[in-house]
């Protein structure tokens, strides 16, 4: 947590979203990750834990995907794996971590902000943001499917 400026900041809070997250599902059971936790949702993101933990990992390298394509590739983020093993998302968290400290080495603190709406990032549904509102977008992504576990939880929604 020693990184400096505005990136060195997004991402030392990003790393902090991330271990919290970890430390939420690290004792979650293989079996506990398939259960239905929301039967009534219209999102099927956020029908079981294994839904979630699936959508956090995919958003996750979608979000660098598209900052990374703010440099001019045209790279595609990779594809939703469904795991059986909380473990393997934990792998996957840390991926995307990594994968996105990578990204954000491309740029500079005065690369991440854009005033100007044509430049934007345009995302999937719908908003534009500039390099440092997708960051902050992707950070409080992870602090609410966090949340969002935590209450699954606490209303014993799975043995864990």
């Amino acid at each position: 947590m020693d990184r400096t400026g505005a990136i060195g900041a997004l991402l030392d809070i990003y790393e902090t979203a991330i271990a919290d997250l970890k430390n939420v599902i690290k004792d979650i059971s293989n079996e506990d990750l398939t259960v239905i936790t929301d039967a009534e949702t219209l999102d099927d993101n956020c029908r079981s834990l294994q839904d979630m933990l699936t959508h956090v990992v995919y958003a996750g390298f979608g979000y660098a995907t598209l900052i990374k394509n703010v440099k001019g590739d045209n790279l595609i983020r990779p594809t939703k794996v469904y795991h059986t093993a909380v473990s393997n998302y934990m792998e996957d968290i840390v991926n995307v971590f990594v994968c996105t400290e990578n990204v954000l080495g491309h740029f500079t603190d005065k690369d991440i902000e854009e005033h100007d709406n044509a430049l934007k990032i345009k995302s999937g549904w719908g908003q534009s943001y500039d390099v440092e509102q997708m960051m902050e977008h992707a950070i409080v992504h992870i602090f609410r499917h966090k949340r969002q576990i935590e209450n699954i939880r606490r209303n014993q929604l799975i043995k864990a």
